[in-house]
């Protein structure tokens, strides 16, 4: 789980729990200007293959978190409930995603397409 907040222009993305250990990060910090869109889409995270992990952890229908490549991208992962998940664009910015559960998605979307 991510919480999310803003302080000014900044996104800080606090990672809690124990997910600060499966996703070997505990916060990144994103200006408000390198934020494409935010959204929601389950059905986009469905599938087995995350790409390859670099570190991370991943155990198939139970969790997904840290660095991971695919197609490309570089894509930082922190979900174990893809209905709770936010998909995140980046520009400008070391990871070109954020793919993160939060407590309210509907919440976190707004915030961070209003944000912009």
């Amino acid at each position: 789980m991510v919480n999310v907040t803003r302080q000014a222009d900044m996104f800080t993305f606090d990672v809690q729990g124990l997910h600060k250990l499966w996703a070997f990060k505990s916060q990144l910090q994103i200006p408000a200007a390198h934020i494409r869109s935010a959204r929601q889409d389950a059905a986009a995270l469905g599938g087995w293959w995350k790409g390859w992990r670099m570190p991370g952890t991943h155990v198939p229908g139970l969790l997904t978190a840290g660095t991971y490549f695919k197609d490309g991208r570089r894509i930082f992962w922190d979900v174990h409930d893809e209905h709770q998940a936010v998909i995140i664009e980046l520009e400008h910015e070391d990871y070109d995603q954020l793919i993160i559960e939060v407590r309210d998605p509907a919440a976190v979307v707004r915030l961070l397409n209003e944000g912009r």
